[in-house]
C-alpha cells in the first residue's frame, strides 16, 4: 500500500510539473505575442508581491527548507513540495543553489490570493480561454506571473523568476 501511495504521488508530481512546464512556455509566448500582457516597472514603485511563505528570490537551499519545511521531493536545483491536496510549489534553485523561480499552484483555484494582489490590473485572456498576466520588474531583476488555466479542473499558478 505504501508503494501504491508514493508511486501515485510520483505520478501526480510528474503530471503537476508537466502542466507547469505548459503552461510558462504557453505564458512566456503569450508575453511575446500580445503586449498587452507585459507591463514594465517603470510607473511600478514597489512589487506586490515578491516572496511565497517568506521564501525570497536569493534565499539559499537551507534557507528555504527552514522556511517550508522538508520537501516532497528533493534535488539539487529544485525542491516540490504539497501542502494541501490544493497548494504545491516548485522553489528552482542556481548552481550556488540560491532561489532563482518561485512556482505555486493552487489546484481548483482553492486557496489561490486574488490575481490584482499578484500582479494588478486586469488579467489578459489568451486564446485557450485562460487568463494570464505578467509583470516585469526591470530594476529588480525579476518578474512575477499569475496564470488562471481554463477547463474542467483550473488551476492558478503564481511565479516569481529571476531573468
Amino acid at each position: 500500500m505504501k508503494n501504491r501511495k508514493r508511486n501515485f504521488l510520483a505520478l501526480l508530481i510528474t503530471v503537476l510539473v508537466c502542466v507547469i512546464a505548459g503552461l510558462s512556455t504557453s505564458a512566456n509566448a503569450q508575453t511575446l505575442k500580445g503586449g498587452a500582457t507585459f507591463i514594465n516597472d517603470t510607473s511600478i514603485l514597489q512589487p506586490l508581491y515578491s516572496e511565497y511563505k517568506g521564501v525570497r528570490l536569493g534565499m539559499t537551499a537551507p534557507e528555504t527548507r527552514a522556511k517550508l519545511g522538508t520537501p516532497a521531493l528533493k534535488h539539487v536545483d529544485q525542491d516540490y513540495y504539497v501542502f494541501s491536496d490544493n497548494e504545491t510549489a516548485q522553489i528552482g534553485y542556481d548552481t550556488e543553489h540560491k532561489v532563482v523561480t518561485i512556482s505555486v499552484d493552487y489546484l481548483g483555484g482553492i486557496g489561490a490570493p486574488d490575481y490584482k494582489a499578484i500582479v494588478g490590473g486586469e488579467l489578459a485572456i489568451s486564446a485557450s480561454g485562460s487568463l494570464y498576466r505578467m509583470v516585469r520588474y526591470e530594476s529588480l531583476g525579476f518578474w512575477v506571473s499569475y496564470n488562471l488555466t481554463n477547463g474542467p479542473m483550473p488551476m492558478v499558478t503564481i511565479t516569481i523568476q529571476r531573468f
